[in-house]
């Protein structure tokens, strides 16, 4: 099992290109994957992002806890940057 701090980052990463590309199925079907595993193994809810023009923070729930955890926008938005520099090699292909 990966840390929680692991599970978040890869979650917000992925959910990062999502928002940014909603068509894009791998992404989505990547994101719920990554918020199933912050639900079920992690055991947290209410999930909320805001970012300001340094960091994103993540707030949400684990044992009734209100919690926050925060990461660096370079970080985050790393495979939303190259997706954008070099989107023939990141085509969506829809489903059949």
């Amino acid at each position: 099992m990966k840390s929680l701090q692991d599970s978040l980052y890869n979650w917000l990463t992925i959910k990062i290109v999502c928002d940014e590309r909603p068509d894009d199925t791998a992404a989505a079907d990547t994101e719920r994957m990554f918020f199933d595993i912050l639900a079920q193994e992690h055991k947290i809810s209410d999930i909320e992002v805001e970012k300001d023009e340094v960091m994103y923070f993540v707030h949400y729930t684990k044992d009734t806890e209100r919690k926050k955890s925060r990461f660096p926008r370079e970080l985050i938005e790393v495979m939303l940057d190259q997706i954008q520099n070099e989107p023939e090699k990141y085509v969506n292909y829809p489903e059949k």
